[in-house]
């Protein structure tokens, strides 16, 4: 009982000693103040506008080398140029804003300090007018103007600071658990601040539309056109037994109370004058036809559960019902319920090596059990099974042309290493060069604005169309018609080819 009672008193004078040394840096903290370029309030940062503006410098390449440019000068100008209109009515248009397409194929838009933008081709792709453009543009350039992404980076330092002064000050707060409880509070701080943020930047994003001549209720067009997408993401993943995957970025941690978001955009209405209410669908829409769908001939093209590349001239087949992620340096693939995992990549032959002495000398692994040589689809290999992390994995690696492709297969646990195996192997010897009559399932598709016929259906156009899962309802969703919705003669619609 004493015992007992001694450690609950240890335990509430760290929790008390914590407390007053959170505050402590939170009063500390209060030279590290500076005006809100927005709202005119002192907002808590520790770096300065030299420093942001040097944070934007230095991470944009670094963008764009890991998404890519999307290569249509055209379309960047236009982009650049919706951008410039919204900027030039901001709380901070002495700054030079840079807008950037980014050749992707995922639904998504940010950020980064110092006025550099960016959207992806595959939000562009779902949106329907330039005024929801400029709604996603002004969003994001509302995070810029309230300086977001330097009070965010500001609270992050201030918790890994709260925590080391802690530990150097009070010994007994160098423990795990206390650790654990910096982190929670440290979380708590910045996923407030996320959902604040966005709020702040939906209504700064609204009130920019405003003054700049757009309806300010297409930030409200965006948002739907964003909870469509997440329903239909996890309707799939649904279907597929995977767990749905998020969106990073723009609006991800979005409220999910419409009505504040109602309220912050209706806050706009006070800007809106004979100028304001641009919508512009038919001249964005002229801009975007003939843009890229999906994934890119450069980076290979998924369809269902095989993997084409044009540059690289190969393919590949996972196993049915598997979902794939095609990354910049790699291809994955996700079993269904998350039970086992594939990863493929290649990378130059440089020397005379067999497959097997590569595994050796270059992947430096010399363990591999169960060895076995391949000869599939004429292509020369080896493969064998290694231990990583007390489970088994399947590593090989097959010889095309002058590049090696090595192959990764791991389970959740090692119970589920056996029934995954096949197919694994499988994969690993389904690698071939790319056929002649498989070029065109190699291409990329686009983008085609048409008007629409009398006789046109989505039913239609999806069988028509070379997207490869539920084509009917992506196509819907690029017109704003999910989940039931159908063509109406006249319209000008999307369709993909």
């Amino acid at each position: 009982m004493n015992s007992v009672s001694v450690q609950g008193s240890t335990t509430h004078d760290r929790i008390r000693s914590l407390c007053l040394l959170v505050g402590a840096l939170l009063f500390l903290g209060l030279s590290g103040c500076a005006v809100n370029p927005v709202t005119g309030e002192q907002n808590f940062v520790m770096f300065g506008e030299d420093t942001e503006l040097e944070m934007g410098r230095t991470n944009h390449p670094k963008i764009i080398a890991e998404y890519g440019r999307y290569e249509d000068e055209a379309l960047q100008a236009y982009v650049q140029s919706v951008g410039e209109r919204l900027a030039a009515v901001s709380h901070r248009d002495d700054l030079v804003y840079r807008f950037t397409v980014l050749d992707s194929p995922v639904i998504n838009a940010f950020a980064l300090p110092g006025g550099y933008i960016y959207i992806t081709r595959g939000l562009m792709a779902y949106l329907n007018s330039e005024a929801e453009l400029a709604a996603v543009l002004g969003h994001e350039i509302g995070h810029v103007t309230a300086r977001h992404g330097v009070r965010q980076q500001s609270a992050a330092q201030a918790a890994n600071l709260g925590y080391t002064l802690g530990a150097i000050l009070l010994p007994e707060l160098r423990g795990a658990a206390s650790q654990n409880v910096f982190n929670i509070l440290g979380g708590a701080l910045l996923s407030g601040y996320g959902r604040e943020h966005e709020l702040e930047s939906d209504r700064l994003g609204a009130e920019y539309l405003a003054k700049a001549g757009y309806t300010p209720d297409a930030m409200i067009d965006v948002i739907s056109v964003l909870k469509n997408q997440q329903t239909f993401a996890e309707a799939e993943a649904k279907k597929q037994g995977r767990e749905p995957q998020g969106y990073h970025g723009l609006f991800a941690s979005h409220p999910d109370n419409d009505t504040r978001l109602q309220q912050v955009v209706a806050e706009a209405d006070k800007y809106i004058d004979e100028r304001s209410g641009m919508v512009n669908r038919e001249a964005y829409l002229r801009h975007i036809d003939g843009m890229t769908y999906g994934d890119s001939e450069e980076q290979g093209i998924r369809s269902e559960n095989e993997f084409y590349h044009l540059p690289m001239r190969f393919a590949v087949e996972f196993p049915e019902g598997w979902h794939i992620n095609n990354n910049p340096s790699s291809v994955q693939a996700i079993a269904p319920g998350g039970k086992a995992f594939m990863e493929m990549g290649a990378t130059d032959i440089n020397r005379r090596l067999t497959p097997q002495q590569f595994i050796q000398q270059r992947l430096k692994v010399d363990d591999l059990r169960s060895g076995q040589a391949i000869n599939s689809q004429g292509l020369e290999g080896y493969t064998g099974i290694t231990i990583q992390e007390n489970k088994p994995l399947r590593l090989g690696v097959v010889y095309l042309r002058d590049q090696a492709f090595i192959f990764f297969g791991a389970t959740e646990n090692s119970r589920e290493f056996n029934n995954y195996d096949g197919q694994f192997l499988a994969t690993i010897n389904s690698l071939h060069g790319l056929r002649e009559d498989e070029f065109d399932k190699a291409r990329e598709l686009k983008l085609q604005v048409v008007k629409v016929d009398a006789g046109d259906s989505y039913a239609q156009w999806a069988r028509n169309s070379r997207i490869a899962n539920s084509p009917m309802q992506q196509l819907r969703l690029l017109n704003d018609d999910y989940p039931t919705g159908e063509l109406q003669a006249g319209q000008l619609a999307k369709r993909v080819r």
